[in-house]
């Protein structure tokens, strides 16, 4: 063999191995960002389940305090603005909201006894813990596949090939900093 047929041979070798790993990183972000892209799903089917429960709490809750209007009118307003949001910084802006709508609503619940004895009541109440634990565990799953996929997408090579094929990072499920404090109740 001459040197020129084994330099062009060890060149299309690279050029082989390249582009091998090329298609490589490449299908590896694309099932990372699949696998984002179904926890976001697992989180809205989550939060859809809670919408559909928060009419039925708030009728059982007008049905014994109607006249706390304005409170059942913002757990609406919230739920109605979680049901819409179609991103992750929507949905966190509308779960904060939703969350205080509905600890005040809760907090109507300490000063109407009938309502907390109502079996109904205390089923639904039941059902919406029950969902808030399935959305914090699909919050979680989807904020791990996140961070493996925006680390892979920061790691050399793959940020440049990321970078080349339009490939961002994701937006995490942001722990809201009112949860640290103490939330204010109002009637």
């Amino acid at each position: 063999m001459s040197t020129s047929t084994i330099i062009f041979v060890a060149i299309g070798l690279l050029v082989l191995f390249l582009i091998v790993l090329l298609v490589s990183i490449y299908n590896e972000l694309t099932k990372k960002r699949i696998l984002t892209q179904e926890g976001a799903s697992g989180v809205g089917t989550c939060l859809q389940q809670r919408n559909d429960l928060i009419p039925n709490l708030v009728e059982t809750v007008k049905g014994y305090a109607g006249h706390e209007n304005q409170t059942l009118v913002e757990v609406v307003k919230w739920r109605n603005q979680s049901a819409a949001a179609s991103t992750v910084e929507e949905q966190n802006a509308a779960s904060k909201g939703l969350g205080q709508a509905l600890m005040n609503m809760l907090s109507i619940a300490e000063a109407y006894p009938e309502l907390k004895a109502d079996a109904h009541f205390q089923e639904l109440m039941q059902e919406l813990g029950g969902l808030e634990e399935k959305i914090n565990d699909a919050r979680r799953y989807y904020n791990g596949t996140v961070r493996d996929y925006n680390q892979n997408l920061a790691i050399f090579p793959k940020n440049i090939i990321g970078n080349s094929f339009g490939f961002k990072p994701a937006v995490f499920f942001a722990e809201d900093a009112d949860a640290k404090v103490a939330p204010k109740v109002k009637f």
